[in-house]
């Protein structure tokens, strides 16, 4: 039985269709606590809190969405791609764990989409790379949904998503080069071409030791940095690291963070 609070954090692979994602991320009702929508990755990203939304969010992008018409530069396997769990304040690690097997096996009885696991089995490049060739699913079909795909069903830690735009005219392959030189165990990175310009999108999946203001300095370092772009929320913890003086430059701010939004919901 959940006693504690968790967060989902459900990517879906629409992110240019404002009315579709608008609809999708409604059903989530008061659980919903931030929308981010990228037109280039065709990717939106819903923070929402509990069980419940995630399952009304996925059911509802299974239904609208279609995987076959999806172009995005950002990696997928299926229309709701990743649902990671997380474990808020002193919730155990494990309500997480068990929230993610029940959505699986909802997911797959429900919706007849697979599901791959990731948290302590594995990491989600894992699941990304080795998707129907070495990984069956955990949950459902042995094949894709014709549709839908797959989805990644994770129970992980706090991590911060997070983009640094590189200067107008570099070009991917540096920007390949600076997410291989700063890539580490607490810094997941790719160098991704989106529209005319470059990106290094990373996953910051320990906030609390490398957080915004490092992996901005150290790709500085290598390549021209003109922005930076928080995908989703942050916790207030993160931000409390981050001196104040570069919030803006860093996308950073007080309204950004989990507790806020948390806070403001009630």
């Amino acid at each position: 039985m959940l006693v504690g609070v968790l967060e989902c954090v459900v990517n879906i692979s629409e992110g240019r269709r404002p009315d579709v994602v608008a609809a999708i991320a409604a059903v989530a009702g008061a659980d919903l606590l931030d929308v981010h929508t990228d037109a280039h990755h065709n990717r939106s990203v819903l923070t929402l809190l509990g069980e419940t939304a995630p399952r009304a969010v996925a059911e509802a992008a299974v239904t609208r969405l279609d995987l076959r018409d999806h172009d995005g530069v950002h990696p997928r396997i299926g229309v709701v791609d990743v649902v990671p769990f997380v474990a808020l304040d002193a919730t155990p690690e494990g309500e997480a764990v068990a929230a993610r097997d029940r959505f699986g096996a909802w997911a797959a009885a429900e919706l007849a989409v697979p599901g791959f696991a990731y948290g302590p089995e594995r990491t989600l490049p894992e699941v990304r790379r080795q998707a129907f060739s070495e990984l069956s699913p955990t949950w459902g079909p042995t094949t894709p949904h014709p549709t839908a795909g797959a989805m990644a069903i994770g129970a992980r830690p706090l991590l911060v998503a997070y983009n640094l735009w590189l200067a107008p005219g570099t070009d991917l392959a540096v920007a390949r080069r600076v997410a291989r030189a700063v890539r580490t165990p607490e810094v997941r990175t790719l160098g991704l071409a989106v529209g005319d310009e470059v990106q290094v999108s990373m996953n910051l999946v320990a906030p609390l030791a490398v957080g915004p203001a490092e992996v901005w300095d150290r790709v500085a370092a290598l390549a021209p940095v003109t922005r930076a772009e928080l995908v989703g929320l942050v916790p207030e913890g993160v931000l409390a690291r981050a001196p104040e003086a570069r919030w803006a430059q860093l996308d950073l701010g007080p309204d950004r963070t989990i507790e806020a939004r948390r806070a403001g919901r009630r």
